[in-house]
């Protein structure tokens, strides 16, 4: 039987569609490539942009790998935990490390406040000020004052550093009330709140330097964060100014309560 007009067109346009795309991947082809894209693609890999904040600290041969294989990596930026974000620009801007500092500028990373303190950028910040007042109170990553950044920056921020302590709260810290042996005692331990093996809080004593009596907290597998006494048994943790962790008043404390601001999670000590 001889195909209608409208089949032969169908049977055309068919061929005319398949020779303009041209051949198609057999699916068996396409099942045989590797399986290394992320889950977060095309956004880059979380542990990426942590590792990129992570070595932005001080380790400048990782950093230059990073920013050959990515350079968009200059802009990372990661949670260390309840919205202590950090970039890692800022990240070597707190420790004051320069070369790191540049090689991320000149790959596009985004200055702010805390890069001029520590770059010895002095006009800048002056601008701040005036356009803000009061900016210099604000604090960078794990609550680090703007002084302190600046007087990271060395020599070539001595006059930055002269500037800000004209001004009054930059070099301001949170405040943490000194807790009694006994008080910490009641404090450490674990707190549950869910049912997978990370959802606990570890609250424990600050490991190595810092304040005496100071103490951190972190979920599990995370990293520990330094906990700021405000009185009452309510903590800042650093970084993270209008959060607010809360334990119960018994002895050993049976709750740890997170508010941020309002809303709260409360976890359980283990027994």
């Amino acid at each position: 039987m001889k195909p209608t007009r409208r089949q032969f067109l169908q049977v055309g346009s068919a061929a005319a569609a398949a020779a303009t795309l041209g051949p198609r991947v057999a699916p068996a082809a396409a099942a045989s490539a590797p399986s290394t894209i992320s889950d977060a693609f095309p956004s880059h890999p979380p542990e990426l942009a942590r590792e990129m904040v992570g070595v932005s600290h001080g380790n400048v041969a990782r950093v230059k790998e990073l920013l050959a294989e990515r350079p968009s990596l200059a802009k990372a930026v990661w949670d260390w935990g309840f919205g202590d974000w950090e970039t890692a620009l800022g990240a070597a801007s707190h420790v004051g490390n320069r070369e790191i500092g540049e090689l991320l500028l000149a790959n596009g990373a985004r200055p702010d406040l805390f890069t001029a303190a520590m770059m010895g950028w002095l006009d800048v910040v002056k601008a701040y000020v005036t356009a803000n007042a009061g900016i210099q109170r604000l604090k960078g990553p794990h609550s680090i004052p703007l002084l302190a950044h600046a007087e990271a920056g060395g020599e070539k921020a001595a006059p930055v550093v002269a500037y800000l302590k004209t001004l009054e709260g930059a070099g301001d810290r949170p405040a943490d009330k000194p807790m009694a042996p006994e008080e910490i005692d009641a404090l450490v331990g674990i707190y549950v709140f869910g049912p997978k093996p990370a959802d606990a809080f570890e609250v424990a004593r600050r490991k190595g330097g810092g304040m005496p009596g100071q103490l951190t907290v972190q979920r599990l597998e995370a990293a520990p964060r330094n906990l700021f006494h405000l009185g009452d048994r309510v903590f800042q943790p650093a970084g993270a100014e209008a959060v607010r962790l809360r334990f119960s008043t018994e002895s050993p404390a049976k709750t740890l309560t997170l508010l941020e601001p309002v809303a709260g999670t409360t976890a359980t000590r283990r027994a």
